[in-house]
């Protein structure tokens, strides 16, 4: 290998080191969603049924789109 390129490589290498060891010696802090994200999440489900429940009790909305035996036709005018 080139003194160069062999210089460069253990370059990287120690400076992978060196982040390695200081990422394994630093605590771990919970983050937001660490700490809340499930609550968030059952939070959301949980307002999206409720607003989907009252929309489809409560609105009155007429679920029969085809309109066979409903329409009548009218009499024909001459």
């Amino acid at each position: 290998m080139f003194p160069v390129a062999r210089a460069a490589q253990s370059l990287v290498a120690r400076g992978i080191q060196r982040t390695a060891v200081r990422q394994a010696h630093r605590k771990h802090e919970p983050t937001f969603h660490d700490k809340y994200g499930t609550m968030v999440l059952l939070g959301g489900a949980a307002m999206f049924s409720a607003v989907w429940g009252y929309v489809l009790t409560q609105l009155n909305i007429e679920w029969g789109l085809s309109p066979v035996g409903r329409v009548t036709p009218r009499e024909w005018r001459e």
